[in-house]
């Protein structure tokens, strides 16, 4: 559609009115602008609205990587859920096991040690003198103990499982200490002569198998009608060096 201007130096007029309303208003502002109190009204406004903007563009950064945080902190919980039933469950296992071994060494340990001994004594002993007593003074290990603890220990269900391992893991731990432990033993015998006494204790203490080799008693006594020395002597038992003890395969013959 075509509009044709019939009025010419309309459009001028138009044109200069809004021209001079414009420069008006803008000379009404510059003259407003030059109040300073204004001017930091402004200022301050404007500060204020660009801190609070700052602020919570902050504070949405932060609460986004919070949730983030927070979603991949509940998918690792219950990844390693399982992974920590797996491991506690593995830790117990282990304790039973250990405590186990620990009984059985405790044994094994022991299972040659009198026949140690008693090889040890009679090689040692010297002529005109014999024994009448051989026996242990100090509690033999045993696992008695180990399995009443257990049992209280399964009983107690308000117990942590972190308690209960430490505390099989220590009883396993007191068993191969007793059985680490010296045992003591006594020695009564008689004797004609009293260098033969001296010569029997020094030789019972040069044994890999026997230590601390003490005289307790002396006394003249009447066996069958003679005078002789009853002797009774305290000594421990001691661990060998490894290269001592020397085993030999036995085989047993079949019908």
């Amino acid at each position: 559609m075509i509009q044709v201007n019939l009025l010419p130096g309309t459009g001028a007029r138009s044109q200069s009115r809004a021209d001079f309303n414009l420069s008006g208003m803008m000379s009404g502002a510059a003259s407003s602008v030059k109040d300073k109190f204004l001017i930091a009204a402004v200022v301050i406004v404007s500060s204020v609205v660009l801190g609070v903007g700052l602020l919570f563009m902050g504070q949405t950064t932060k609460e986004r990587s919070l949730t983030e945080r927070e979603t991949k902190a509940v998918q690792d919980s219950a990844r390693y859920k399982v992974v920590l039933a797996a491991k506690a469950q593995a830790e117990a296992s282990r304790d039973s096991l250990y405590q186990q071994v620990a009984i059985i060494k405790s044994i094994d340990d022991s299972r040659y040690l009198w026949p140690h001994l008693l090889e040890e004594i009679s090689n040692a002993l010297p002529q005109y003198t014999w024994l009448t007593v051989v026996t242990q003074t100090s509690a033999p290990p045993s696992s008695a103990v180990t399995d009443s603890a257990g049992a209280k220990t399964a009983a107690a269900g308000t117990k942590a499982k972190e308690v209960i391992a430490k505390e099989k893991k220590a009883r396993a731990d007191s068993v191969l200490a007793v059985a680490s432990r010296a045992m003591k033993f006594r020695i009564v015998g008689h004797t004609v002569d009293i260098q033969a006494l001296t010569l029997f204790m020094k030789t019972l203490e040069a044994s890999p198998f026997i230590q601390n080799v003490q005289l307790t008693k002396s006394d003249l006594v009447l066996v069958e009608g003679k005078e002789v020395t009853e002797f009774q002597l305290e000594a421990e038992s001691q661990k060998p060096p490894p290269f001592i003890i020397r085993t030999v395969a036995m085989s047993v013959g079949g019908n």
